[in-house]
């Protein structure tokens, strides 16, 4: 440890401790506590700040930017307002395991408890929807608490960590002392290596399997690209199929032979029966979430399950399984691929072989098929269209929540890590647009879109000013069917098509909107236009909105209704229900 300079105020010393951390850009929004912290940055060149123009945006940009990076995400909030403004980021980022660190300011230490004015109890609030929290008493130990708040974010399960920042500590002075090695939490300590014996198990398991499948979740992509191209290869290696969760999408080719989609509520009806007659399951990074498992109690019912994640916290939390692997992705997958490659395990291929013409034969059912007419441009058709033309250059997606979401999930073909960003344990709208600022503050050049439904973008449409301001040529695919999509189609198949309060029949002009903000508006109604104006909007340099009008009555299929076990798939507009196939013939329905 060294001396840098003699003593300097909390908030310049908190600046250095950013750059330390190799952080390159904040997002935020000022307020009194705060102040000296933006002084700080006014007087330095090497730490770059986003004015957001709500707090819940600043959260869910540096979500865009930690995901798309993999680096950790830094938000700046002032007290009270601030700080519960950003809650909600706060809590998506929790649910969906990104690395934050979120600095909330707080009133002088003497006036806490005293109910002063813009203060909050951030710790207090903040402590169910965070990996950890901080509450600095005193500058001496700033420095440091920055440090591990970073290790504490990025390392083990990635999470949201705030440091809540009383304004005295931040202009009070102290010597600053830079770390001469990493600085870690003195109790935390996540156990990334898996034990070496039960690896070798999964691989005697997954050797004697007759119906195998991988299960892959958001933990393979956050253990970073080296992870997702050991699963490649591991997957390749074994023939195996393999699934994703919304979130694990990107972490394997979805153009690969053995790739089913995704798995779960509107998942494919090849992985969704996979899972339910796989004998053997492998799960690595995923978390058995309740959009996946549907009814627990038929939840792949026959299979012997091997769960590997680094949260021990997940296994056997929801779904109990036969053999527990705690561990990094990363670690886990290169562990298996060693052990493989030294048996050579000899499989039954004859087994195999009828898994995958069972597989092949789920496939025939086209279960996301969809008939597109001259007249009305159907959602499905909008976001083939986009992809066909966004495949073959550099491309980051992010989404709001909603059909649309699942749409773009399984039309938008993901071929590596750290390209598709959306909101999945939360499920919070408004997420997309911020996101995609973050992510495009991250990869300037780069085309970054975010598909949105016409409600979900209301919910943080202010920050078209934010990309304005900055000159991010974020473009908004807009899938407008004048309904909170997904709320009136469970009100259809579910509530008797009692439409309750999800029309929204008082929406802005879009094009105007967009127009008003600096930004460029297109809109499109008619199926043979759509190619022009995707063009039109790659094309332009420009933050771009385009409102693309979508079938009202088109509803998001397969769905498995919430509760209801994965044989019991909604297949189409008729209700269509497929039935259990037996364990014995695995006939066809």
């Amino acid at each position: 440890m060294k001396p840098e300079e003699s003593a300097t105020t909390g908030a310049d010393l908190l600046v250095k401790a950013l750059i330390d951390e190799e952080v390159e850009v904040v997002f935020g929004y000022p307020g009194g506590a705060v102040l000296p912290i933006y002084d700080s940055i006014f007087k330095q060149n090497q730490l770059r700040h986003i004015l957001v123009r709500h707090e819940q945006a600043a959260v869910h940009a540096a979500e865009g930017y930690a995901r798309s990076t993999g680096k950790v995400g830094v938000v700046l909030v002032t007290s009270g307002p601030g700080a519960t403004n950003a809650v909600t980021g706060l809590t998506d980022a929790l649910m969906d395991s990104v690395p934050i660190v979120c600095l909330t300011g707080q009133v002088p230490t003497h006036l806490i408890g005293n109910d002063a004015f813009q203060e909050a109890d951030t710790t207090g609030i903040t402590r169910p929807c965070t990996k950890h929290n901080y509450l600095v008493k005193s500058v001496a130990v700033l420095a440091r608490t920055v440090h591990e708040a970073f290790y504490v974010a990025r390392s083990g399960r990635p999470g949201p960590v705030v440091i809540d920042l009383p304004k005295d500590v931040l202009m009070n002075k102290h010597d600053y002392v830079a770390p001469t090695k990493p600085v870690e939490h003195k109790s935390y300590k996540p156990i990334t290596k898996p034990d070496r014996a039960l690896l070798h198990q999964a691989v005697e398991l997954m050797a004697k399997a007759k119906r195998p499948v991988f299960y892959v979740g958001g933990g393979v992509v956050n253990s970073g690209p080296k992870a997702s191209q050991l699963l490649t290869q591991l997957v390749r290696m074994t023939g195996f199929p393999i699934t994703n969760t919304l979130m694990g999408l990107g972490s394997y080719p979805a153009s690969d032979s053995q790739f089913l989609g995704m798995l779960g509520m509107h998942g494919t009806y090849e992985a969704n029966l996979a899972m339910y007659h796989c004998d053997v399951l492998i799960n690595i990074g995923a978390r058995f979430d309740d959009r996946i498992t549907g009814k627990l109690a038929e939840f792949s019912p026959k299979s012997t399950k091997i769960h590997i994640d680094i949260d021990p916290s997940s296994i056997n939390k929801n779904v109990r399984v036969d053999l527990p692997i705690v561990g990094d992705a990363r670690r886990a997958l290169k562990g298996l691929i060693d052990i493989w490659q030294k048996k050579q395990p000899k499989l039954d291929l004859k087994a195999q072989k009828a898994w995958w013409a069972q597989i092949d034969g789920w496939r025939q059912r086209k279960c996301l098929a969809y008939k597109q007419g001259a007249e009305i441009i159907k959602p499905q058709y909008a976001l083939e269209r986009l992809y066909h033309h966004i495949k073959d250059r550099e491309h980051y997606i992010t989404t709001e929540v909603g059909q649309h979401q699942m749409w773009a999930a399984q039309f938008l073909k993901f071929e590596k890590p750290n390209h598709w960003m959306t909101s999945g344990g939360l499920g919070t709208m408004g997420y997309g647009f911020p996101a995609a600022m973050g992510v495009q503050i991250a990869h300037p050049d780069a085309l970054v879109i975010d598909v949105a439904g016409e409600a979900s973008i209301m919910m943080n449409i202010q920050e078209l000013s934010t990309v304005a301001q900055y000159r991010l040529p974020v473009k908004i695919f807009i899938l407008n069917n004048q309904y909170m999509g997904m709320v009136r189609q469970w009100q259809e198949l579910l509530h008797g098509g009692r439409y309750s309060e999800s029309y929204m029949e008082s929406l802005p002009d879009f094009v105007r909107l967009a127009e008003a903000f600096g930004a460029v508006g297109l809109r499109c109604h008619e199926p043979a236009k759509l190619d022009d104006t995707i063009k039109e909007m790659i094309e332009i340099r420009k933050p771009v909105v385009v409102d693309v009008a979508v079938d009202k009555a088109e509803n998001c299929f397969p769905m498995i209704p919430s509760g209801a076990a994965h044989y019991d798939m909604l297949l189409g507009p008729d209700d269509r229900a497929a039935k259990p196939v037996s364990e014995e013939g695995m006939v066809l329905v």
